[in-house]
């Protein structure tokens, strides 16, 4: 699990309701939390005395979270109500709140409105405003002291959304959590860690970056990845061996290339050709990104470029039929022909991008008769644009 970074201080949680932020839009404006990694501690003290204070606090029988919603002795974190906090035991004071961009622990625990356990973490350690954990999480932690303990109940808005957590928790869940403020630290700079340590943190951004685009979290996708890449660029005290910068690089292509897939689901095109160019100033012979490029300056009516980056894409890789459907429309248009629509299917490169494209980073292994039958394949669907290519090299 990991971090987050940069707002304003917070008041007291009962001054919340003055500066909280506005209700997500739709069940796709919020951050999602991580699957959690399988704790070996059980914390069954811990739990035991969780229940008994859930006893105290939750009426018997189904709907026990709608009358907290409602009821005395919550201060709500939010403008709209559906994120709310009640004081269990008080901290160490106002000047002992994390702010934004500080490493913070926290032990977790969480329930279902049936009082399913599905969160525990003894120690559960993020960054704030990384985007690491859900909304609810990253509010209420903001408005708690050292060492305060504190109940937030959360609506799906601020948890897990409409999508909900395979297999644990369902669509449109409320949650409560028991959350105790254990530890407050500056986050390192990135610059200070050792390579090895700045190639794992990025890789983990850049995982939370595909969950977030799995989810169509497109925005939290494309924010993750440019962390990933701002720890990957940071300039190292330790200068990084030949096999390290190698790997730094590797690192580098691969967050560049997911946040270019983020970036046109997002239709930010003149972001998805900048990271298509730092890209190819790493790797200059990388398909993703010359495809991406040659199609972005094709549909702007860069034919010559456009045609020269997917003629290189082509080259690298033969048998790939985007490319080929790409550059086929590109030679109708340029003789004046009507432009046949690409089948969704046939876009592997563009429409199924980083996920599909997250799992082939971390590596695909394309067997020789695999090979054979794409290029059987193609051969025929190829022949007119292969004609045109030659008149035009």
């Amino acid at each position: 699990m990991g971090g987050a970074r940069q707002p304003p201080e917070r008041a007291g949680a009962g001054d919340q309701a003055q500066r909280a932020p506005q209700q997500p839009g739709g069940g796709r404006a919020v951050t999602f939390l991580l699957p959690h990694t399988t704790m070996e501690a059980p914390l069954p003290r811990e739990e035991e005395q969780f229940r008994r204070r859930l006893a105290r606090l939750l009426r018997p029988g189904p709907g026990r979270f709608r009358g907290l919603f409602a009821a005395a002795g919550w201060a709500d974190l939010t403008v709209d109500g559906l994120l709310r906090k009640r004081l269990v035991r008080a901290g160490q004071g106002e000047a002992r709140r994390p702010q934004p961009g500080q490493e913070v622990t926290v032990q977790l625990l969480g329930v279902l409105e049936d009082g399913s356990l599905v969160e525990k973490d003894p120690k559960l350690t993020f960054t704030l405003e990384h985007g690491d954990v859900i909304q609810a999480l990253e509010l209420g932690v903001q408005s708690m002291q050292l060492g305060e303990m504190s109940f937030l109940l959360t609506g799906f808005l601020y948890a897990y959304g409409q999508l909900g957590r395979n297999p644990d928790i369902p669509s449109g869940a409320s949650l409560l959590y028991e959350v105790t403020l254990l530890q407050i630290q500056d986050s390192p700079h990135p610059g200070l860690l050792p390579p090895s340590v700045r190639i794992s943190l990025s890789k983990q951004k850049r995982e939370r970056g595909n969950f977030h685009f799995e989810r169509e979290e497109f925005q939290q996708a494309v924010r993750s990845y440019q962390l990933a890449l701002s720890i990957l660029d940071s300039p190292g005290a330790v200068p990084p061996s030949p096999e390290e910068e190698e790997e730094l690089q590797e690192h580098q292509v691969k967050c560049l290339n997911n946040c270019a897939a983020a970036q046109l689901r997002l239709q930010l095109f003149e972001e998805v050709l900048a990271s298509c160019n730092a890209v190819l100033c790493i790797d200059p012979n990388n398909v993703k990104a010359l495809y991406r490029k040659g199609k972005l300056l094709s549909e702007r009516g860069e034919d010559k470029e456009a045609m020269n980056t997917l003629k290189r894409a082509l080259q690298l890789e033969p048998t790939t039929k985007a490319i080929h459907a790409e550059l086929s429309k590109l030679a109708k248009r340029q003789k004046g022909q009507p432009e046949p629509p690409i089948p969704a299917a046939m876009d592997k490169l563009s429409i199924q991008d980083p996920l599909v494209q997250a799992a082939v980073d971390q590596s695909t292994w394309v067997t020789p008769w695999k090979l054979l039958f794409g290029a059987v394949a193609v051969a025929l669907g190829s022949t007119v644009t292969s004609i045109f290519l030659t008149t035009q090299s």
